[in-house]
């Protein structure tokens, strides 16, 4: 052939970062920050610095494998809902059962899937080896970033610069702390003065301490005596001392 063109292919910035991006190693640490961020945010539940990048290391996983035709958006999906199964798993449902092996499957699958170019659930075209090799790079990834986040964060919120973000006290028995339950219920028995009309609730006085009271039957004027019965719902229930009710 005489007449012909030469043109050299020249790869975009964009084309260069999916490239790079879509690479199992940058891959794997993109997963390891998902993973972070997200366990992050449950340790200090909240919109903040860790879900934001969790959800920007997500979109740096997720979109250069879609453009590249790996990832469906069903396996995208598959993904999301594994996360919202942990997190009921770990908030809503007592225990650990089958929300939360199911959440982990789902988040397995849908990282695993999106780095393979199968089509729907049909695998023929997608060799075994490839399979287990973005399989090993998944559970890797999430075999390092649990510990390390584990640590790490422990390690943070016993710093003093981020100690204060966690409650570490104690309160101890001695130092005036008690159960505000407890401290209730032992009033039970004790006498003290209405310090204000109880029509049915109102305040009483007990040892210079005042108290939410509701009387137990009909009203009781300020100033009467009356004698802790029961405590209910948060209050003590009073009965007018005899003879001292106006």
């Amino acid at each position: 052939m005489e007449d012909y063109v030469v043109e050299e292919q020249r790869y975009s910035f964009l084309d260069k970062l999916i490239s790079f991006l879509v690479r199992p190693f940058e891959s794997g640490q993109l997963i390891m920050l998902i993973i972070g961020g997200i366990y992050f945010e449950l340790q200090q539940p909240g919109i903040g610095f860790p879900l934001v990048l969790a959800l920007v290391a997500a979109a740096l996983y997720f979109a250069p494998l879609y453009l590249e035709g790996l990832a469906a958006y069903w396996e995208i999906i598959i993904f999301v809902i594994g996360v919202v199964l942990i997190i009921l798993e770990l908030f809503v449902i007592p225990g650990f059962g089958v929300a939360g092996v199911s959440g982990i499957v789902c988040v397995v699958a849908g990282l695993v899937l999106s780095m393979i170019g199968n089509v729907g659930f049909d695998f023929s075209a997608v060799p075994m080896g490839l399979i287990a090799h973005r399989l090993m790079v998944v559970l890797v990834a999430l075999a390092v970033s649990l510990p390390v986040s584990i640590v790490l964060g422990k390690k943070l919120f016993e710093s003093r610069l981020f100690g204060g973000l966690a409650l570490n006290a104690e309160e101890q028995t001695d130092e005036g702390y008690t159960v505000a339950l407890e401290q209730m219920q032992r009033q039970v028995g004790a006498e003290g003065v209405a310090a204000t009309i109880l029509r049915p609730a109102g305040k009483v006085e007990i040892e210079g301490r005042r108290y939410d009271a509701v009387a137990q039957t009909g009203y009781v004027e300020e100033g009467a005596k009356v004698r802790v019965v029961d405590y209910v719902n948060g209050s003590l229930v009073v009965s007018a001392v005899e003879g001292s009710n106006g």
